[in-house]
C-alpha cells in the first residue's frame, strides 16, 4: 500500500500502475484468488496499452488454471480475443494459442487442442504454464486421437520440432511410432508405460478413461481397416494379449457403437462392416433431391394459383 501511495502522490501514472501491478503479483504468488483478481481489475483500470491488458489476461489465465476455474478461464479467452481485435503482437496471440489449447485439452475437446498446439509448436513461449517436453507430450497425446494417418505423418511423425524432444519423454515415442508403423504389441508395451504419466497428470487425470478408450478405438479401427474379416486370435497375437482380452474389449467398442465389425464367436472370426463412404453419399443426396422436388413442386402451385 505505501509503495501505490508513494507512487499517487510523487510519481506519474505508469508508476502508479507498476506498484498496483506489483500487488496483483504479490496476491497471485501467495494464491489469494479473490483478492488478486480484484486487484488485477484495479490494474486494468489504469492501463492503457493493449499489450499490458493482454499480460494482465493472462495473470487471470494462470490463475484460472491453477484452482482450475473453466468459467474464468473461459471468460478471459473470450476477452483476450476481444483484445486483439483491438490489435496486438503475434507474441502473444502464439501464447493465446497455448492456453487456449490448454483448456481445451482440459474439458476433453482433444481435436481442437490438438490443432492449437500443433499451430504453437515453432512459436512456443508459454513457459510459465509448463516446459517445452510437456507441450510436446500434450501435443503428441492429443493428435494421436484427432488426425488421421496422412497428418499424423506430416504433422507429428515427422515434425522436426517434434523429433528433436520426443526421446526425452519416456514411452513416447514408441507409442507414436508403434502405432504408425502398426506395432500393435510394442504400442501396447509402450501404452501402458504412458497410462501412470496420463494418471498423474492434473490436466488429463479426469479425463484418463476416457482417452484410454479412445486410443484404443484409434488402435483397433486402424488395425481392423486392413481386413475384411480376421480370426480373433490373429488379433489377439497381433496386440500380444490374450483371445479372452481382445474378444471382451471388442465386445464394448461394438456395443458402444465406436467399431463397425461383428463378432463370430462359433467360428472365432471377426467380420468389418465398414459404413460405405460413397454409398453413404449417394443416399444423402437421394434424400437432398426428393427434399428439393417437393419444394419446388409447392412452389409451382403457389404460382399457379
Amino acid at each position: 500500500m505505501g509503495r501505490i501511495a508513494d507512487a499517487e502522490e510523487n510519481l506519474g501514472e505508469s508508476e502508479v500502475r507498476e506498484a498496483h501491478l506489483a500487488k496483483s503479483l504479490f496476491y497471485i504468488r501467495i494464491g489469494d484468488k479473490e483478492k488478486a483478481l480484484e486487484q488485477l481489475k484495479v490494474t486494468e483500470s489504469k492501463t492503457v496499452a493493449v499489450g499490458q491488458k493482454m499480460d494482465l489476461v493472462f495473470y487471470t489465465l494462470l490463475l484460472g488454471f491453477f484452482y482450475m476455474d473453466f468459467d474464468l478461464i473461459s471468460k478471459s479467452i473470450d476477452k483476450a480475443k476481444n483484445l486483439f481485435e483491438e490489435g496486438g503482437d503475434w507474441e502473444r496471440k502464439n501464447r493465446l494459442k497455448v492456453y487456449e489449447g490448454l483448456y481445451c485439452m482440459s474439458t476433453r475437446n482433444f481435436k481442437k487442442a490438438a490443432n492449437l498446439f500443433l499451430d504453437s509448436i515453432s512459436t512456443f513461449t508459454t513457459y510459465e504454464l509448463f516446459p517445452y517436453d510437456t507441450f510436446i507430450f500434450y501435443t503428441v497425446l492429443t493428435s494421436i486421437i484427432s488426425l488421421d494417418r496422412v497428418s499424423l505423418k506430416q504433422k507429428v511423425v515427422d515434425a522436426p520440432e517434434i523429433l528433436a524432444v520426443i526421446g526425452k519423454i519416456p514411452y513416447l515415442s514408441e507409442f507414436l511410432n508403434s502405432l504408425y508403423d502398426c506395432q500393435y504389441k510394442s504400442f501396447f508395451s509402450a501404452f501402458a508405460g504412458l497410462a501412470e504419466q496420463i494418471k498423474l497428470d492434473r490436466y488429463l487425470h479426469p479425463h484418463f478413461r476416457y482417452y484410454m478408450r479412445e486410443v484404443r478405438t484409434v488402435v483397433y479401427s486402424q488395425f481392423l481397416e486392413s481386413y475384411k474379416s480376421v480370426t480373433i486370435e490373429a488379433m489377439a497375437k497381433a496386440f500380444g494379449v490374450t483371445v479372452e482380452f481382445i474378444d471382451l474389449e471388442l465386445s464394448r467398442f461394438i456395443a458402444a457403437g465406436k467399431l463397425h465389425c461383428k463378432i463370430d464367436k462359433v467360428a472365432g472370426v471377426l467380420e468389418t462392416n465398414r459404413p460405405d463412404a460413397k454409398n453413404a453419399l449417394y443416399q444423402a443426396t437421394i434424400k437432398q433431391g426428393d427434399f428439393l422436388l417437393n419444394r419446388i413442386q409447392k412452389l409451382s402451385r403457389v404460382i399457379d394459383l
